[in-house]
């Protein structure tokens, strides 16, 4: 299996360096806890292929799959893209900051920041255009979302309930089920998220 999967831009980096990074950092990960390939596939619930890829450089994964492998390690997926420090406070340059998720249309997901796992605490920049849509299986057991739209309608699925967020408000979500995004209308839709996957 060679071919790129989910292939996503990056504002500062091209989408090699992100690879590398990431591979990098998953096998590494996998390397300091004593896991073979064979028993993160089974803790994280994806195939032993896509990790021997991914870890070879030779598949960009989504961020689904960068939710399950970071959460089967124990780490944020900030860890595993390098956006996070252990100071008490620390300046995150834009061109450190990847996008993770490529639409179709052109819009995009940007990791802008996180905390280092297992409590983990993201905050994202998403852009999606008109017919854009990212769904999600769901995250680990509790974790919360807090979306604010800046800029046109966000339609938000959890579960079987839809919200429709305007230009200014803000949502919270319980995104531990099958979750969406997308433009309600047909205008791009611009929000702020912060993911929280906390251990308890």
């Amino acid at each position: 299996m060679t071919k790129k999967v989910n292939i996503t831009t990056d504002a500062g980096a091209d989408v090699a360096s992100v690879n590398q990074a990431v591979s990098d950092s998953i096998k590494s990960w996998r390397k300091s806890q004593k896991l073979s390939l064979d028993a993160l596939s089974r803790r994280a619930g994806i195939s032993k292929g896509m990790l021997v890829e991914i870890e070879k450089g030779a598949a960009n994964p989504s961020i689904a799959i960068l939710c399950k492998v970071a959460a089967a390690l124990g780490v944020s997926v900030a860890d595993i893209v390098n956006v996070s420090h252990a100071p008490d406070a620390w300046l995150i340059e834009n061109s450190e900051m990847p996008r993770l998720w490529q639409g179709e249309q052109g819009g995009y997901a940007q990791l802008l920041a996180g905390t280092r796992g297992p409590d983990m605490i993201e905050l994202w920049r998403w852009q999606m255009f008109a017919g854009e849509v990212f769904s999600s299986t769901g995250h680990s057991s509790g974790t919360l979302e807090l979306l604010h739209v800046e800029q046109g309608t966000l339609a938000l699925t959890v579960g079987e309930q839809m919200l429709v967020v305007q230009q200014g408000c803000a949502a919270v979500a319980r995104t531990d089920m099958p979750h969406a995004y997308a433009s309600a209308d047909h205008q791009p839709v611009i929000f702020t998220m912060t993911v929280a996957e906390l251990q308890r």
